[in-house]
Parts: structure tokens; sequence; C-alpha cells
């Protein structure tokens, strides 16, 4: 049988939990289907997610259907958690997308599209809720094609919409071939000549799925079970199978890390080529160019999802997912043997930060450990700790991740906290160019290193790039490392305090002292170069030359969309203005207005609290981030330091070179 990685995605309540629910009971996986309002759902195993109802974790689940085995993976909903969704993404090879009958497309559901549009991933669509009162059927589909954007191709009607009886009607409708004719210009022809075959659009239909060009939509409910049979047949039909050599050489991904109940960790990962097996020894890391002796560990365990539970197995190949043990380093994002697809980042990083504070006899060694493994978990959640404040951050997406942290915190490590108000995660970006140089052993320099840096900005979007105009071969690999590992940790606080991005450094000067000793004695430490002398040197250079190059703070700005009656929007203009939002464009249908534009995501809470007053309670907002733009308004945010302060240099001295003898 062929195998299929799917993903089950969706805004959150769109019943995404509850169609895979009843996707395992059609496939004959489970007896009875899963409640989310029971807690009795069988990819919701965390009992925060059944006390809540909302997927926070992705779950995996196996099913067979006649000629597939499908990997259903279960996503959340909820925009605080989209760094589940992210690195979900990487291992599909094809996806469906539930949208509501009743809500329609919502900010969520936008995204998505979009990021599986941009990935060209296989996707289906999947109108939930038909069986709700107020659920929609023709004017929904309207709404998506007008607000998504994409190539849509029903594959037939709801019928007894609003009602128990709601029920799906199968049959392609003219529009189908108008839409597949979009993107096959011989299919066009043959219509127009002599018409098109029932067989020859079915293949047009598979073949333009596959490659992600149209998507095709079904009609159902969950909860009653309508429709899910037809899309059943659409998943084994219309997307492709997983694809790889087992015999060749070894790839996989992680795109997942949990612990198990000792503690250990336990790596999800998508296998792309090869075959992997029990007590092989894996390279395994980022895979960078350049980055030399990546870190290996031996698989103990694994095992691959299989009728709806996981089995031990000696070997996984190609195409599947497995659990794997042993593996005591690994990290999310991990390349497994050779890299292969690279993992990249396709929503935008947290813009929010707090501080975690522990309750009464809440042991802050403890808090930071606790904290530092859930950042395992999940990389886009990033801890940063003040050690002269004694204070732990964490970065988030929204309150509902804050409270998710609580709960979790006290449930899983017995620790009580609270947290300070949430602030805006901002980042530094350099204006033009700066060069500094350090010469071992010259003008006050107490390290035995050469360290010469220069900063360039770079296109927005683009990151950090590290690069050399010395030779490689000029002083031990080490040192080089050194240099880039302490340029990319040091770039997390800039001038002002924020991560500086979107800039290329270049190492521009480089020298050591070679290794010294005495006769009888050994190696000379006092006399020779360390690693330590270039980690403790290249902070002062680094930020003199972001000094030259100067940056400027840039704040998280939001993408919004709001839909009000069209004689409230005049009402709204001021306030916008008032709270730093740009409005770029408005429209309407019927007696409703849109308005669009851009707002400082610090304001986004507010503009969402005054929305209804000044709309009569009809007003909808919907925001997504969209960019960074410099702050103009106020004063300059700044950020407390948590390191030496490079910034001052005799502070850092004092404090660096004092821990030379440590």
């Amino acid at each position: 049988m062929h195998l299929l990685n799917l993903g089950i995605l969706a805004h959150v309540d769109a019943g995404k939990t509850s169609l895979t629910e009843r996707l395992l009971h059609t496939a004959g996986v489970t007896d009875e289907i899963g409640s989310v309002d029971r807690g009795s759902t069988r990819t919701d195993t965390l009992a925060l997610e059944r006390q809540r109802g909302i997927t926070i974790k992705s779950a995996v689940v196996s099913f067979p259907l006649d000629s597939v085995t499908v990997n259903l993976i279960d996503t959340p909903g909820h925009p605080d958690f989209i760094a589940e969704v992210e690195r979900v993404l990487g291992v599909l090879d094809g996806a469906v997308l539930v949208v509501s009958a009743v809500e329609g497309v919502q900010a969520q559901t936008r995204v998505l599209m979009r990021t599986l549009r941009r990935l060209r991933i296989p996707t289906l669509v999947f109108v939930n809720k038909i069986d709700r009162r107020g659920a929609r059927g023709a004017s929904v589909l309207e709404e998506m094609a007008r607000r998504l954007s994409v190539p849509l191709v029903p594959m037939g009607t709801a019928a007894g919409l609003g009602t128990r009886a709601a029920r799906f009607v199968p049959g392609l409708g003219p529009s189908a071939l108008d839409v597949l004719a979009d993107h096959d210009d011989d299919l066009l022809a043959a219509y127009v000549t002599h018409g098109v075959s029932d067989g020859r659009l079915d293949a047009a239909l598979a073949a333009q799925t596959r490659q992600g060009l149209v998507h095709p939509v079904w009609f159902g409910s969950a909860i009653t079970g309508a429709g899910v049979a037809e899309l059943v047949e659409g998943v084994e039909r219309l997307l492709p199978p997983a694809s790889g050599d087992p015999d060749g050489p070894l790839s996989g991904t992680v795109f997942k890390v949990e612990r198990g109940p000792a503690g250990e960790k336990i790596a999800y990962a998508r296998i792309f080529s090869g075959t992997l097996r029990v007590r092989d020894r894996v390279p395994l890391g980022d895979g960078r160019e350049g980055a030399e002796g990546r870190e290996e560990g031996r698989i103990t365990a694994l095992t691959v999802f299989d009728h709806g539970g996981d089995v031990r197995r000696e070997q996984v190949g190609a195409g599947r997912i497995a659990r794997l043990w042993g593996l005591g380093g690994v990290r999310i994002g991990d390349a497994l043997g050779t890299p292969g697809r690279a993992a990249g980042h396709h929503f935008a990083p947290p813009t929010l930060e707090t501080v975690v504070v522990p309750g009464p006899g809440a042991d802050r060694r403890a808090l930071h450990l606790a904290l530092t493994q859930l950042a395992e978990q999940d990389p886009l959640i990033g801890v940063r700790h003040d050690e002269l404040r004694k204070e732990t951050s964490v970065s988030l997406y929204g309150e509902v991740q804050k409270e998710v942290i609580e709960a979790t915190l006290a449930d899983e490590y017995g620790l009580d906290v609270t947290f300070r108000e949430t602030t805006t995660l901002c980042v530094e970006r350099p204006v033009g160019s700066g060069a500094a140089v350090e010469f071992n052993e010259k003008d006050g320099n107490p390290f035995l290193a050469t360290v010469g840096l220069r900063v360039d900005a770079a296109p927005a979007g683009s990151g950090v790039r590290f690069g050399l105009e010395v030779e490689l071969g000029s002083m031990p690999y080490a040192f080089f490392k050194a240099v880039e590992d302490t340029v990319r940790e040091t770039l997390g606080q800039g001038l002002h305090g924020w991560r500086v991005t979107d800039c290329a450094v270049t190492m521009t000067h480089s020298g050591y002292s070679p290794r010294q000793s005495h006769a009888h004695q050994g190696f000379d430490k006092s006399m020779s170069s360390t690693g330590y002398d270039f980690r403790g040197l290249t902070p002062l250079v680094l930020v003199e030359a972001l000094r030259r190059a100067r940056t400027v703070v840039y704040e998280p700005m939001h993408r919004f969309r709001i839909e009000a009656p069209a004689d409230t929007l005049g009402a709204l203009l001021p306030v916008l203005a008032r709270l730093g939002a740009v409005p770029e464009s408005t429209g309407g249908h019927d007696r409703a207005g849109v308005l669009e534009g851009a707002v400082p995501a610090a304001r986004v809470h507010e503009l969402g609290q005054r929305l209804p007053g000044l709309t009569r309670g009809e007003g909808e907002l919907e925001t997504v981030f969209d960019h960074y733009a410099p702050v103009t308004r106020g004063p300059l945010p700044e950020r407390p330091r948590t390191d030496h302060n490079p910034l001052d240099r005799k502070e850092y001295l004092l404090n660096v070179t004092r821990r030379v003898g440590d």
C-alpha cells in the first residue's frame, strides 16, 4: 500500500479535531467517535487539551484506506500555537483545510491557505458544520473564492442546510471545467472542439490537485458524518502518495520533540530517503554549510504509527513518520543523516514577551529548567534569562499561550507562576555599513586574538548571514566557529537591546597566538589563544561595528481588515489614526463596508476592544502579522540587557576578564 502523510488544518473551532475523529471512525480504527466536549478525542491527549477543548500539540494517528495508509496529523487551530503548525508543514504530502459553514473564512484560514499555496502542498477543502443553524453553502463558497483568492472546484452541493438531515450531494458542476481549463490549454481546446469526457475531467482534476493548482471542495458535517465518505474517497484518489527511495542515503527531519515518563527525549521524524534502523548511529543537526562535527545519536528504539496506535519496529523506511528514542541532543528542525528539505520559517515569529514571576516558595532554578524544556518542544518560544535581575522572560504569540504555559508549569512541574504585563517584541536593523577591528596584544586588548568584523545592512526578511574575507586556513577552524557562534549570540541584543536581524556580518581580520609550551610542563594557556579569547573579544568588536553602521528599531505591524456597516466607517478613521494605524484601502459589498490597512501590534488589543462601540456591535476585526516598520511615535523602546554589556567596554572587561581564571 502507498503512504500519505496528511495534515488537518483550520481556524480554531472549525471542527478540525472532530473531523479527525470521524475519519478514524469511518476507517474502522475506532468503535466510538471521540468528542471534544466530553474530552474523549484520540488526538487531544494532553489533560489541558481535554479541559479547554482545543488542540495545543500536533498529534499523529494512522489508518488504512483501500489503497493507501494515511498518517493523519491533527494540528492546533488557535493562532497562538502556529509554531506547531509550522513544524508539520515540512513533512506533509497533502492537507485538508477545514472551514466552518457558519463562521466562514476567518483570519487563520487565510494565513493557512496562503502558506499552503506558497509551499505548493496539495490541499482539499472541507466545509464543515452544514448541520448547524446558520450554515451556508453557496455563499461560503463565494466568500472563499473572494477572500482566499484561490481556484476552487466544488465536488457537489449541500442540501438541508442547518438541519440534522443536512447532506452532501456529489456532482461536478459546470464551473469545474472553467476552473480546470484555466490551467490546461489542451483541456480547453478539447472542450471547444468535441467536448470533454468525465474521465478526462477527472484526470485533469487529479493532476491539477496534486500540483497544488486547484482545490476541490466538499460540504459536510464531522458530527453527523455527512460528506465524510466522499472526502475520504477524494483523499485517496486526488492526493499524491509519499515518495522516497528506501535504499538511498538516510535523510529525515525532526518536527516534534516530547519527553517521556522518565524525562527522556522522544523525536518525531519524517524519513524522506533511506532506511533507519534500531542501533544505527545517526548524524543530526541543522546541517548548515560549514557546520563541521555534527552531533551523532544512537537509535535505541523506534515506533511507527499503524491502525490508530504506534507499534515497535526494528526499522523505518522512506515516506514514513516514526517516533525515535536515544537522540539525547536532538532539537526540533534537526536533519537526520544527509540534510534534505530546509525547515524554513513559514509564519511570523512571536511578537510578544512577558516576564514569568515565580509564586511563593517556587524554586527559580527549577522554573528556569522547566521553561527551557518547554522551549525545546517549541523552538519559536524563546526563553531569556536575566541573571542581573534574576528574571526569566518568554516570547509568545498571544494570551491563550500564556495561560497554557501557566497551566503546564503547574500540572507537569508543580510550579505556580504569574506573569507581568505582556509587552511587544521589536527588532533592530542596521542602517548602513560599519567595521571595527581589535588586534592581538595591542591597544588595550586583553584577549589573545585578532578579530575584525564588518556589518552591512541586508534586505528585509533575509535574516543574518556570516561570511569570511580571510582565509579559512589562517587559523584553527574552532576559532572561526567561536567567532560565528558568538556573533549570532551577540546579535540577540543590539544597541537598544532588541534582536538584530537582516544584516550580513563579515570577518575581515583574524589572528591568534599559536600553542606555546614550556619544557616538561606542557601547554601554556597564558601564552596561547583559546576559544575563550575569541568568544570574549567578538562582542566588543561587533557592537562597535554596529555603532558605526547605526541601527533603527522596528515594531511589528499587523495587517487589519474591518468589516462593518458602511455608515460607521467614518467614525473609525480618527480612532485608527490615534492608534497609529494606516488605512490603505476601502471597499464593501451589500451594505457592509470593508476597511484594510496596517496597525502596530501593540495596539491590536485596544482596537478590538473599541470596535464594538464604534460599529453598533456589528464590526468584525481580522488581524495578522504582516511586517516590521520603524518606530515613529513616542519614545524609542529600549530593552534591558541580560549580558555583560559590551556597549560599556570598561564594565564588560571587568566582568569578563575577571572570569578568565574561573
